[in-house]
């Protein structure tokens, strides 16, 4: 990374050597560029033992030791001790890490010759990772505040994932035939059955449905009504409905179920759901 060299030393040569960047009182963040091996050694210490988290760009060498064996050979590399104890080593490209520790872990800080040596271990199972650093080219400590909820959405895709996979999230006793089935006018999100033998066609929408979704379900089921002898449902399934929409499905008799997209995404979390070439394999 001769650039990203070139770039340090242009500001370690401004007199950029310490920089804390604050948007309150507190420091969220104190960095050091190109620090001395007594001054790393020193920040990271007093962050482990403060709970804090470090970020640590510099080349490094990963051993590890516990239910197996590795060695990562030196390399530039991104190294993340969070603040529950758990550790990641990312390459400068590829979004897993090569290396890994979970939470909890038990942090070792010293000075071996030249390197500043950062040792991760844990009790159950015993393992360890040690991380040996003979150039850190950044060093940041990380006092961070994080309360933000999580919200998990679908996109429409998504959905149509879910539904097939968990048939219920629409209706109870669904069975799923096909989805994307061909039909005159365009492509049937998802086709199934009902517990009474009925064939049920599905429209769905991730966001507040209109009329046109309602004329277009129409014209899906007119369609499979034409070429099946049997009676035909067609369900509009989306989060919520437009100004008079149910007045208009009402009148194509044609219903409506609210599907929510969180829900969704929930259902295609869980372990347990199957997987869509799973469900193609069984039929």
């Amino acid at each position: 990374m001769p650039a990203q060299k070139a770039y340090l030393r242009w500001m370690s040569s401004k007199g950029v050597g310490r920089k804390t960047l604050t948007t309150t009182s507190r420091e969220p963040v104190t960095a050091l560029i190109n620090p001395t091996l007594d001054k790393a050694v020193s920040l990271v210490k007093d962050a482990f033992s403060k709970r804090q988290g470090i970020l640590i760009i510099g080349n490094c060498r990963v051993d590890y030791r516990g239910r197996a064996s590795s060695r990562l050979e030196s390399g530039e590399r991104i190294a993340v001790f969070k603040e529950d104890g758990s550790v990641l080593v990312h390459r400068p490209v590829g979004y897993e890490p090569v290396n890994w520790q979970p939470p909890n872990c038990i942090f070792h800080v010293s000075a071996v010759g030249d390197n500043l040596q950062i040792k991760a271990v844990r009790r159950k199972p015993s393992e360890s990772v040690k991380i040996s650093f003979d150039h850190v080219y950044l060093l940041s400590v990380l006092n961070l505040v994080d309360a933000g909820e999580f919200a998990l959405h679908a996109s429409e895709e998504d959905m149509q994932k879910a539904v097939l996979l968990m048939p219920s999230l629409v209706e109870d006793g669904l069975k799923p035939i096909s989805y994307e089935k061909k039909v005159e006018p365009g492509f049937v999100d998802v086709y199934c059955e009902d517990k009474a033998g009925r064939f049920v066609v599905i429209e769905i929408k991730r966001k507040t449905a209109g009329k046109q979704a309602a004329l277009q379900l129409a014209k899906y089921v007119e369609s499979i009504r034409g070429i099946v002898n049997r009676e035909v449902r067609g369900v509009l399934a989306a989060p919520s409905l437009g100004k008079s929409v149910q007045r208009l499905l009402t009148n194509l008799g044609l219903e409506f179920k609210v599907l929510d997209p969180k829900k969704c995404a929930e259902a295609l979390s869980k372990p347990e759901t199957k997987r869509l070439a799973e469900f193609f394999v069984e039929k």
